[in-house]
């Protein structure tokens, strides 16, 4: 993987390959683009819908999803597309390249938004919004934000349901501005009386050094406050093994008051990852999986195992506890510790981070379309005393046989390419290269691409033939640098 260090040229090499890759592949995809719209044509695949559409008893909404550029926001319009309703897709599109989302079959038309820069604030982002929901007459709003528009989200949601008739499934500002930074999440966890570990809010070198002095047992890792791209994938543990190489690194981290860190106890233990719908304080639906750094390949924990039960208990008591009766996404990153006691190996669930957002886990929720669909419908339903009181149903989760979801151009380099690049260079032994192939094949073979759908193919296509070639060349004009990219979330890291 490159950095900051690395050379231009190498950078220029990294982003002509990818395109030189996406080019060797057209071919290839194409045909299978025409052959998903002569199998489409060939299949009854809409059943579904046209049966909801037939019911005189069916009244179909229209919901608009914001962010169906990322997988998360296409999954979702797909499954409202299923159950019958109206979508209306709308997202940013920066440098004026297009979103595969744009181009999907669920979405009756797309608004692109302007980007929340500069002159364009937040209450512009809001207004837009709000213009799109009384223009279309939007039933539902589905907030499927990324990381920079969060808080933002939750302005527009405040105007949007003071302004119209229409609900949205997104927290409010104060609730998102809380959850959307560790310090201030750990914070609200410890208020309602949950368990966290320790957490400290650091705004100098000064501060860091007076927590680590404090301990010798205990290690901690730094972690900046909002985006910052160069330092995001550093999990460097504190203290290091001398006092002179804590000192150095600490003093190359830029940290002030305009620019605060976390410093957080580290765990040691696995990463896991949920995604839960929270509508009026209740958990709707819900689904926990392995998670790492970088997550593109996901798997869901079965909805008994203990693991998953013990995340949902503490999702279930978060939005029970929390005030007002919160609507929207909510998504934990956890870690678990495992502890040899005289009863046997304890295990203690760690929450580390809050995102109240909509996670792409949701993609494993595919199949289970008519259920969740059902479960966002709550949120329309009629009050009775400023009280809202709908039947109870149980929580969705996914299928028991549902396929574990990857995104074949990120395997394709992650397990192939890469790697084949590593064997010439004599970097891996031909043993380590046959495992990653074979792990590529398996995920050909037994899992499902997170994009691609065969009764709408072109989202998947453009998402590798346009899309992202776009990014590599803007990349290559503007000199841009990058570490990493996650092709489900279309998110560049810059370094």
């Amino acid at each position: 993987m490159l950095s900051g260090d690395s050379s231009w040229r190498l950078h220029l090499a990294q982003n002509a390959a990818l395109i030189i890759l996406s080019l060797f592949f057209l071919p290839l995809d194409t045909l299978i683009l025409f052959a998903s719209y002569a199998a489409r044509l060939a299949s009854n695949h809409g059943t579904a819908r046209r049966r909801a559409r037939r019911d005189p008893t069916f009244r179909p909404r229209t919901i608009l999803v914001t962010g169906v550029g990322m997988n998360k926001g296409l999954t979702l319009a797909r499954m409202f597309y299923e159950a019958g309703h109206n979508v209306i897709g709308a997202d940013f599109e920066p440098y004026n390249i297009l979103i595969c989302g744009r181009f999907s079959r669920a979405l009756t038309k797309f608004y692109p938004t302007q980007s929340i820069e500069g002159a364009h604030s937040s209450a512009y982002y809001a207004q837009e919004l709000l213009d799109i929901v009384k223009k279309e007459k939007v039933d539902l709003w589905v907030s499927c934000s990324g990381v920079a528009s969060a808080v933002e989200d939750g302005i527009a949601k405040e105007v949007i349901e003071r302004r119209s008739d229409c609900r949205c499934i997104q927290f409010n500002v104060k609730i998102t501005s809380t959850l959307h930074e560790k310090h201030t999440f750990i914070e609200e966890a410890g208020r309602l009386g949950l368990p966290t570990p320790e957490t400290h809010n650091v705004t100098s070198r000064t501060a860091v050094h007076n927590v680590l002095n404090r301990t010798e047992k205990k290690k901690y890792i730094l972690k900046s406050v909002g985006m910052d791209d160069a330092y995001r994938g550093d999990m460097t543990l504190f203290p290091r093994r001398t006092m002179s190489e804590t000192y150095h690194h600490i003093a190359s981290l830029p940290i002030s008051t305009q620019k605060p860190w976390v410093l957080q106890q580290y765990v040691r233990g696995k990463e896991y990852c949920t995604h839960a719908l929270v509508i009026d304080g209740k958990v709707k639906a819900f689904v926990a999986c392995p998670s790492l750094d970088m997550l593109m390949h996901y798997e869901a924990l079965p909805s008994d195992s203990a693991l998953s039960k013990a995340m949902f208990k503490f999702t279930e008591a978060f939005a029970s506890r929390s005030d007002g009766g919160i609507t929207g996404h909510l998504s934990f990153d956890f870690l678990v510790e495992e502890s040899a006691t005289e009863k046997g190996t304890e295990v203690i669930l760690r929450p580390i981070e809050c995102n109240p957002r909509a996670h792409t886990a949701v993609v494993l929720f595919q199949g289970k379309s008519t259920e969740m669909v059902e479960a966002y419908m709550e949120a329309l339903k009629p009050e009775i005393n400023g009280i809202t009181e709908p039947p109870e149903q149980a929580v969705v989760t996914p299928a028991n046989n549902a396929p574990a979801c990857y995104w074949v151009g990120h395997d394709l380099v992650a397990l192939l390419v890469y790697p084949l690049f590593q064997l010439f260079t004599r970097q891996i032994t031909f043993a380590a290269f046959l495992r990653s192939s074979l792990t590529l094949v398996e995920h050909l073979l037994f899992w499902k691409d997170g994009t691609f759908e065969i009764w709408d193919p072109l989202p998947w296509w453009w998402l590798y033939h346009v899309y992202w070639p776009g990014q590599f060349f803007r990349c290559i004009l503007q000199r841009k640098k990058w570490g990493r990219v996650n092709v489900s979330t279309t998110k560049i890291f810059g370094c």
